[in-house]
């Protein structure tokens, strides 16, 4: 009884302050979620009304939902992976012997996940700009005329693709640099006894090795990307031709641009099930990995 006490008086006050400033916030926005908050309820609370799942229900027959949902699942497909490849391809190389000023490459390639989101955003929209970009300057002098990056709705979304990868990459490969140093070198040598190439090495060595780390940066990466808000906020504001409203952006724009509030938290709450089911997913697909 003493041990278990101590034990929750030390975590008491962490407790606390979870509950406070998580549990309370979304318990409240779920109980918003099953009423048709809105102006008229923020103005005069004798307007709430309860509704129970209708919030969910519309949602489910909005065509601007399901849009949003499948430019997030975009998002996130293709995003996921180039993200992981371009981390682990840095960390292999800050991790190769013969590589020289670790601490400073580190430091540059972790530098823009510390950098404001929004202030590089709007560096990357004037650098992608139809008519005087860096990037269309480039490719003007190979040939290539000049690309409408965030006014076409092909180009839109991989460029911001693209300019997550760049700014979440360094957090991945932090992470997989340090998952690369616990592996022992006494595999690798004794692969490179028995005549195993450098790419043998990896498959054999590198991959399975990194098995958890890949899980928990695969986890940390879709959990993230599945909350694309501020690239498309900043750079295109959804356009063009709504091809780059992601559903935290339509959450957004429901409950503060016309102040559905319940309908709002109905869209978070949809996202969470859906980053809930799909984390768990690869939880479960990781542990069998494991076990065979």
């Amino acid at each position: 009884m003493k041990r278990s006490l101590a034990g929750w008086m030390f975590a008491g006050p962490a407790l606390l302050v979870i509950g406070v400033f998580f549990g309370l916030p979304v318990l409240s926005a779920l109980a918003l979620s099953l009423t048709d908050f809105d102006l008229y309820a923020l103005a005069d609370r004798s307007n709430l009304r309860f509704i129970g799942l209708d919030n969910y229900l519309e949602l489910l027959r909005t065509p601007m939902f399901w849009k949003s949902l499948w430019n997030t699942t975009y998002f996130v497909v293709v995003g996921v992976p180039l993200s992981i490849a371009v981390s682990l391809g840095a960390a292999l190389l800050l991790n190769a012997p013969a590589a020289r000023f670790k601490a400073l490459y580190r430091t540059a390639l972790f530098a823009p996940v510390v950098t404001t989101l929004v202030a590089v955003a709007v560096i990357w929209r004037y650098l992608f700009h139809t008519s005087y970009g860096l990037v269309n300057w480039a490719l003007g002098h190979v040939g290539i005329s000049p690309v409408d990056w965030l006014g076409d709705p092909r180009w839109a979304m991989p460029t911001i693709i693209l300019f997550a990868v760049w700014k979440n990459f360094g957090y991945n490969m932090v992470i997989f640099l340090a998952g690369l140093q616990a592996i022992p070198q006494d595999l690798y040598e004794a692969a490179r006894i028995d005549g195993a190439s450098r790419w043998q090495q990896f498959l054999h060595i590198t991959l399975p090795q990194l098995g958890p780390v890949l899980l928990v940066v695969g986890v940390i990466t879709v959990s993230g990307y599945f909350q694309l808000f501020a690239e498309p906020y900043v750079m295109t504001r959804g356009d063009p031709l709504q091809s780059t409203v992601s559903v935290l952006y339509f959450m957004f724009e429901e409950g503060f641009k016309w102040w559905n509030l319940g309908r709002a938290s109905a869209v978070a709450f949809l996202l969470f099930l859906i980053i809930l089911g799909v984390t768990t997913a690869m939880l479960r697909f990781g542990r069998r990995k494991e076990l065979v």
